[in-house]
């Protein structure tokens, strides 16, 4: 994924100037917690005769981005850019019928129906060949207190031939399936580490786990890193719980709209730092106002592990700490925070380096907030080094930004593909198109940007990244290239 468009950055709109043009254009709205609510401009009648509907009787299913400007509605699944949303009031205006959806991509299409196999022979774990068998494999997920109505209701099936529970996502507008997720377990030492795969691929895959499930009527919402604390979790409570498609990784835009409905949500993504950082981060993109977060520790585990442990469920998310902290607080209000960080001193060192030891000794790891400068002369290996450093975090989940304004994307994106299937692919070019599937699906993106910049336009679009691919690492390569010669005698 490349940022912004190579037409250049994409135009910036702020909330103020989408309210004043939909008070322009007659469009009625409410203010939400993400999103400004309009009625949509792809379902009603009245609008295609030109007659805004009368607020009363219509339902607001089109919700705007605040932050982006970006629309979805919820009824017909359209979706676009604020430009998009203007250039269909000018068609409306104009009596001009809106352009269907059209056909889905190819490898869309491709993708559901392979779901769709995959889905079809997966078999429902109540109806595997014995007792001994659901068992086992309940067992080897470490769910054998999850009941098989809680499963059932949750629509969880098991792949025989891959040893995979599968996990559907159905479209919220007809229930068609769009997707699954399959979940196989390795064993390491003491716990299981989950291996996912997901159709259509992870970039692609927008899943709320649970969704179908969700009624009008729920005001409060649990959001969990994984689909099987989601079942764990309703389950224990009753409350309306989801999972999030890529866990503490990130949380996309195009999810907000389905969560305005919730005046409360509590984030529970898992049982360490790194999912108690990503809660923080998405709170902010919720509304901290609205937003509770469950501290990881020793009595709060991520809630399939609680429910194992016998744990109350309830009491736990009772105890969610709010988001937003008032601006002066006390040392009792901190008090939870720096016991965690005592207990969990190798998690708040930050993200270990797989590949440099040596590094893990000098740095501690990857943590966010912190700015780290290598320098060294023309020719000494600071890309090389810098693009393998980067790339042994993303390979662990950190969502990564390059700006590289010293040398193309092409040659750096070759640079780092190299380093990752570490091997001379223009010597085995058959295998290219295997390690270049695998490296697409990294959490890695691209400014587009090259030679000196206006330091402006370079953190906005910093900022975009943060906001759309919850971005936790930046790098610049390098500061000098970015700012110009003539620039280096001002503040850097």
């Amino acid at each position: 994924d490349v940022l912004p468009s190579p037409e250049g950055p994409v135009p910036s709109v702020s909330v103020t100037e989408i309210r004043q043009y939909l008070r322009a254009q007659g469009i009625p709205f409410h203010d939400g917690y993400s999103c400004l609510h309009t009625p949509s401009l792809f379902t009603s009648e009245q609008e295609a005769q030109h007659q805004p509907p009368p607020a009363t009787s219509t339902r607001y299913t089109l919700f705007i981005d605040k932050t982006t400007g970006s629309f979805l509605c919820t009824a017909t699944l359209a979706e676009g850019t604020w430009q998009d949303f203007q250039a269909n009031v000018e068609l409306r205006h104009r009596g001009v019928p809106f352009p269907s959806s059209g056909e889905l991509e190819e490898d869309t299409r491709q993708a559901r129906e392979d779901a769709r196999c995959i889905w079809d022979r997966a078999l429902p774990l109540w109806e595997l060949l014995d007792e001994d068998e659901t068992h086992m494999t309940k067992a080897m997920f470490g769910i054998s207190v999850v009941t098989d109505a809680t499963l059932k209701r949750f629509g969880v099936r098991y792949l025989r031939t891959a040893k995979s529970l599968v996990f559907p996502w159905f479209s919220p507008r007809d229930a068609s399936l769009k997707g699954v997720k399959l979940v196989g377990v390795e064993s390491q030492e003491d716990t299981i580490a989950y291996v996912e795969q997901t159709l259509p691929r992870p970039g692609s895959y927008r899943n709320l786990f649970g969704l179908p499930l969700i009624s009008r009527r729920d005001t409060e919402v649990v959001l969990t890193g994984r689909e099987l604390d989601a079942v764990a979790l309703y389950q224990a409570t009753g409350v309306p719980s989801l999972s999030l498609p890529r866990g503490p990784t990130c949380l996309p835009p195009a999810l907000l709209p389905y969560l305005e409905q919730f005046k409360r949500i509590t984030l529970w993504l898992g049982e360490d730092l790194r999912s108690w950082e990503a809660a923080k981060l998405f709170a902010r993109k919720l509304n901290l106002k609205r937003c509770s977060l469950v501290r990881p520790g020793d009595q709060q585990p991520r809630p399939l592990e609680a429910l194992n442990r016998g744990l109350n469920l309830t009491k736990i998310l009772r105890a969610a700490l709010p988001a937003g902290h008032k601006s002066i607080i006390s040392f009792r209000q901190l008090r939870e925070e720096v016991f965690g960080e005592l207990v969990n001193v190798e998690q708040v060192a930050g993200v270990k380096w797989a590949r440099f030891p040596e590094l893990n000794r000098l740095l501690k790891g990857h943590r966010r907030g912190e700015l780290t400068i290598f320098t060294g002369p023309t020719g000494s290996g600071k890309t090389t080094f810098i693009s393998e450093y980067a790339l042994d975090l993303c390979m662990q989940g950190v969502c990564t930004l390059w700006g590289s304004f010293e040398i193309s994307n092409i040659r750096l994106a070759k640079i780092m593909l190299t380093q990752f299937a570490a091997r001379r692919l223009e010597e085995q070019l058959e295998q290219y198109d295997e390690w270049a599937d695998r490296f697409e699906d990294l959490p890695l993106y691209f400014m587009t940007f090259h030679g000196q910049q206006n330091i402006k336009t370079v953190i906005d679009t910093m900022q975009h990244a943060v906001y759309m691919y919850d971005i936790t690492h930046v790098v610049v390569d390098n500061l000098q290239f970015m700012m110009g010669h003539e620039q280096l005698s001002v503040d850097r």
